[in-house]
């Protein structure tokens, strides 16, 4: 089993790994062998590439020269290239963040120290943080969804990360506005996609600066949101069937009564035609709480790790 392994290689390791993940809002740095052994964590504010990075690049540099690491797992905002064959290998992509599109991630942070690095999006990094100590302990298809400043989904298929012509931009997907709804969406790429509706960008831009933990529970809004994330999930359940679906982030934090609303409005949507697992709770919070983001690079470097021991047994 996969757990069993990440523990043989806990136990013996001498030094821990390093995760980053950079987050739109938040960057955060951690040093630990597990989830039970953090070393350290320091937070770098989300500004400019260059900032960001260069805070970035001191923490490394410091953990560096006091504990050293054996390895690194950078988990990123996205769109990001994740084939390894590319130029652009580690670099973000068309973002809607400013400042950010061709900014190199993975050389920038890794080069210096040449330790083996895993490179994925934070989405996918939590979802695989989420199956190795969470609520996706012991599943093989599994979708982590984030619902804050963007909406991003970790979609894992066979114990894998998506893959195609790169990383799964779920979050993206357009979806039906409901009746009424006139809005403008928080996306300058669709009119209609699920983050441009229900992200907390999405909220600010609607509602202006309001606080999202003060608007009331039966506001409209809630609605949109529900429907939104409905429809996206509808589309991963006839798409790759995920064994459970997890919804995460600030926005769910904050406004928890969504979540309840989630799992019905799902099974109606699907209307009998795909049946979900009645025996517990398809749609449910990250059992990691807010630290399945920050420990998916360090899940993503542990997974590397079986990766270079299985092939160096064979």
């Amino acid at each position: 089993m996969m757990n069993a392994n990440f523990s043989v290689l806990s136990a013996k390791a001498t030094q821990p790994l390093v995760g980053i993940e950079l987050g739109g809002t938040k960057c955060i740095c951690i040093l630990a062998f597990g989830p039970d052994e953090l070393v350290a964590q320091e937070v770098v504010p989300t500004t400019d590439a260059e900032t960001t990075l260069g805070a970035i690049e001191q923490i490394l540099a410091r953990w560096w020269r006091t504990h050293g690491f054996r390895a690194m797992g950078i988990a990123s905002m996205g769109p990001i290239r994740v084939d390894p064959k590319s130029p652009d290998y580690g670099h973000i992509l068309a973002t809607t963040k400013p400042g950010w599109p061709g900014a190199d991630i993975a050389g920038r942070l890794s080069r210096p120290f040449g330790v083996p690095m895993a490179f994925d999006t934070d989405v996918n990094g939590a979802a695989l943080a989420e199956m190795t100590w969470g609520a996706g302990r012991g599943l093989t298809d599994f979708a982590y969804v984030t619902v804050g400043t963007g909406v991003g989904v970790g979609l894992i298929v066979n114990g894998k990360p998506t893959r195609g012509i790169g990383h799964s931009e779920i979050g993206h997907i357009r979806v039906p506005r409901l009746p009424g709804d006139t809005a403008p969406s928080a996306c300058c790429y669709h009119n209609d996609c699920v983050e441009g509706l229900a992200s907390g960008t999405a909220l600010k831009v609607r509602l202006g600066k309001q606080n999202v933990s003060e608007i009331a529970a039966d506001h409209f809004i809630w609605d949109v949101v529900t429907d939104a994330i409905t429809s996206m999930c509808h589309a991963m359940v006839c798409m790759t069937g995920p064994q459970r679906i997890v919804l995460g982030g600030g926005v769910m934090e904050k406004q928890p009564h969504i979540l309840a609303r989630i799992e019905p409005a799902l099974r109606h949507s699907l209307a009998g035609y795909i049946e979900l697992p009645a025996d517990e709770p398809y749609v449910r919070a990250p059992q990691l709480g807010n630290m399945a983001g920050p420990l998916g690079p360090i899940a993503m470097a542990l997974a590397l790790e079986v990766e270079r021991e299985a092939v160096g047994a064979m």
